[in-house]
């Protein structure tokens, strides 16, 4: 497994006024673990309603390992499946779950707007996306995912 994988990664989500803050905040919680950087910011939508951006960011691979532990070996073997749409030619990784179901304590990628978004820059040398998808696909598959107690799995893997 690589010594580090990601120089950066930042999970973020959006509550609008019609959710409960506190509910998606204890789901980042239990999907991040022990993020190091947690923002709040309010923001107005295009019809004037308030919503709450909700952001961590993680910087230490124990971090990246806990994200990806929780998401559980149907989501990564997702992830390795569809490598080549998850990563743009800058070595940066894409996803999103759908966050309905994570509230419900089910982490499955999503293809629409309602989602808790993750994205990071892959460190590859050199930065060229085949070796940002070699570095991110050893990462994946030196996961245990054994010995987990994560409080979700998807049911399909979309």
């Amino acid at each position: 497994m690589p010594n580090v994988t990601f120089h950066w990664m930042r999970v973020q989500t959006f509550c609008y006024a019609t959710e409960r803050k506190e509910l998606l905040e204890e789901t980042m919680e239990t999907l991040l673990g022990d993020a190091d950087e947690y923002t709040e910011d309010e923001s107005v939508g295009e019809h004037g309603n308030v919503m709450t951006i909700l952001e961590a960011r993680l910087t230490h691979q124990r971090q990246y390992r806990g994200l990806f532990g929780n998401l559980g070996p149907e989501v990564c073997s997702w992830i390795l499946e569809d490598m080549d749409n998850r990563l743009d030619d800058d070595c940066v990784f894409y996803m999103r779950l759908d966050k309905q179901k994570a509230v419900q304590g089910v982490y499955e990628p999503a293809h629409h707007g309602d989602v808790i978004a993750i994205t990071g820059k892959v460190q590859a040398h050199p930065a060229r996306k085949e070796v940002a998808a070699r570095v991110l696909s050893e990462f994946l598959a030196g996961l245990d995912h054994s010995g987990e107690s994560s409080p979700a799995s998807p049911e399909s893997s979309g």
